[in-house]
């Protein structure tokens, strides 16, 4: 009987892992897809959509294609191994916040007690590996890069971090299942500063334009990523894909209700996707809407005003949850 209850147990997680996967690279590629799409059309780029046919269906293979056919060189200076491992320890985190963040309060790999701390102390360690790429490449513009980033993320961890926290004293829980459960249509008036706040950190912790700084092409050439070619840096374009998903995911379950919506509870999936969707799409639009802000001005956003933000967001919401 044991036996039986380990096996069923095992093949549940081999399955959950899969689809955990699956996910992940289904839904970073349609990132990836959209964002040739969106910035076509924004940007009248009238190469994407004409690869494969209708509507440039094949951009994304053609990409594929392209980067493997790339030389992948390692620069004789570099440390190699560092050199190599760094595309994975930036990925990897991503694929492992997947299992905490729920579509549904069954579409879940892992529902864990502590998800808000698991998915923010994870996500985190996705910055090693631009410190890994920057270091190990033994090039100049690779690790101002890589210090840029490190910089970044630790200007702008706090207020996501506070703004999160906003979230979760209101729930009165760290689970992110729970935290859904909890949700009030009012929080989108009364968390909205801590939205803002949370939303504006997470794009500059996955280096998105306006906050790009780190890769900064006219300035570093592709900063940390500059000597890499081939399907290593595709792997970082990859990364970066998942980030965006991430990033509007945690947005959906903290902030938008999660997969709340008017309809029967077999459409939860389909509201979470939606909502995710949505914000996907604004974070590409900002891309071909805002120039980069500079180093300076990154950094007082972040100590001028969103710091000072999510603190005074969190004691207001503490006052509320001891009134109540």
């Amino acid at each position: 009987m044991d036996l039986g209850m380990d096996l069923a147990t095992g093949v549940e997680v081999v399955i959950r892992a899969v689809l955990v996967i699956v996910a992940f690279l289904v839904l970073a590629l349609v990132a990836g897809q959209t964002e040739h799409k969106t910035m076509a059309h924004m940007q009248g780029r009238l190469g994407p959509m004409y690869a494969g046919g209708y509507h440039g269906w094949a951009q994304l293979v053609a990409d594929a294609v392209k980067f493997m056919q790339k030389e992948d060189t390692v620069p004789a200076a570099a440390d190699r191994t560092v050199f190599k491992l760094a595309p994975a320890v930036a990925i990897i985190p991503y694929m492992i916040v997947v299992t905490a963040i729920p579509l549904s309060p069954t579409w879940v790999a892992a529902d864990l007690d502590s998800g808000l701390l698991f998915v923010l102390a994870v996500s985190a360690i996705g910055v090693v590996g631009t410190l890994m790429a920057g270091w190990a490449s033994a090039n100049k513009y690779a690790l101002m890069g890589a210090v840029r980033g490190a910089a970044q993320l630790l200007s702008y961890e706090l207020p996501m971090v506070l703004a999160a926290s906003s979230v979760a004293m209101a729930a009165g829980t760290l689970s992110l299942v729970d935290i859904v459960g909890e949700w009030q249509p009012w929080w989108l008036i009364a968390q909205a500063p801590a939205a803002v706040v949370f939303f504006i950190a997470a794009m500059a912790e996955i280096q998105r334009t306006p906050f790009d700084m780190p890769i900064a092409d006219t300035e570093l050439v592709v900063g940390p990523y500059t000597e890499y070619g081939g399907m290593r840096f595709a792997l970082f374009l990859f990364t970066e894909y998942a980030g965006i998903v991430v990033i509007s995911a945690m947005t959906t379950v903290l902030f938008l209700g999660g997969w709340r919506g008017p309809g029967p509870e077999a459409l939860a999936p389909l509201w979470s996707m939606l909502k995710i969707g949505a914000l996907c799409f604004f974070v590409i639009w900002a891309r071909t809407s805002w120039p980069r802000l500079r180093e300076d001005q990154l950094q007082r956003l972040a100590w001028g005003a969103l710091v000072p933000v999510s603190l005074v967001q969190v004691a207001i919401t503490t006052t509320l949850v001891m009134v109540a």
